[in-house]
């Protein structure tokens, strides 16, 4: 079984540095770099234009970005350790909201997620902490889980917003359940940092991945680990799942791309643009009567945009 994806565009020189995330909306993508603006293009012009620079947002540079499900709300956090929350105005653009006040040090908010509706924003922190924040209550602090003290490297919220993942450097996997505020698993099978996790849209299985160079599927409601997907020769660092929950995608440091069955739990796709790494892979949303598109950026600082071989 494979797929073909073909590259119906590349953004090159879409920043002077490494892109190291990016985040998307209906008709946007939001990409963040070592450079201090936030970068947004269009996702329903072929050439993807750019239409807004959000300059200076972050002095260091920027190492996450994120978005709300419901397309409203973004945050970023910059190598400073400050965060940020963007909102989307009445005209379609991107303004400043705040910034989360908490004594931030560089390390001290890393890796960010939003909830689908972009009232909460979850991070994790160099000691292991994942803190939670309500964006609409003035950005305030609310909620602290604490896990066995290792650095926070990825966070990703179930749609749901039931359950809350992080994986750590020292290759721990842990489930929180945000309604009684406990960790529900502490997930074997990594033994490496974990620099991605992802929940399928259902949110049944979760993703996880990093130095292990395996994408690990962990049932969400048991804690077993279902299946071992095999096949990047780097460090994988980053993971998103298809709409339809069908479909995997993971990006490695020796700059190949990734798309997986499920099903299948196959490869059945690779795709390497450049023999630098890739930091950032994200499905776009998927547009009635459009084939499947994917977006791909790193260090060759370009974005690159894919379309499945069959439709348009």
């Amino acid at each position: 079984m494979s797929k073909q994806y073909l590259t119906t565009h590349t953004v090159d020189e879409a920043h002077p540095t490494d892109i190291f995330s990016l985040a998307v909306t209906s008709d946007r993508i939001i990409s963040a770099s070592g450079s201090s603006s936030i970068r947004i293009r269009s996702t329903t012009e072929p050439d993807f234009p750019l239409v807004q620079t959000l300059e200076g947002a972050h002095k260091l540079g920027c190492h996450h970005v994120v978005t709300s499900r419901d397309g409203t709300k973004a945050a970023s956090v910059g190598f400073g350790g400050e965060a940020t929350v963007w909102s989307l105005d009445k005209d379609g653009l991107w303004a400043k909201e705040g910034n989360i006040i908490d004594a931030n040090k560089a390390g001290e908010l890393w890796a960010v997620a939003l909830s689908a509706d972009g009232q909460y924003l979850a991070s994790t922190s160099f000691n292991g902490r994942l803190n939670v924040w309500d964006t609409s209550n003035e950005r305030v602090k609310f909620k602290e889980y604490e896990t066995k003290g290792s650095f926070g490297m990825c966070i990703d919220l179930s749609r749901d917003g039931r359950f809350t993942a992080t994986g750590h450097e020292n290759g721990g996997v842990y489930i929180f359940d945000n309604g009684s505020g406990r960790m529900v698993h502490s997930l074997a099978g990594l033994v490496r940092p974990v620099r991605s996790v992802a929940f399928s849209p259902g949110g049944k299985l979760l993703a996880a991945t990093g130095d292990s160079r395996v994408i690990a599927l962990y049932d969400v409601t048991s804690g077993e680990q279902v299946a071992n997907l095999s096949g990047h020769a780097a460090w994988v660092f980053s993971l998103d799942w298809s709409d339809t929950g069908e479909y995997l995608l993971s990006g490695a440091f020796d700059g190949k791309t990734k798309v997986w069955s499920i099903d299948a739990r196959t490869c059945v796709a690779t795709h390497t643009e450049t023999d630098k790494t890739t930091w950032s892979v994200k499905w776009l949303p998927k547009k009635p009567g459009k084939s499947e598109h994917f977006a791909t950026a790193g260090a060759n600082r370009s974005i690159s945009v894919y379309r499945e071989a069959a439709g348009g």
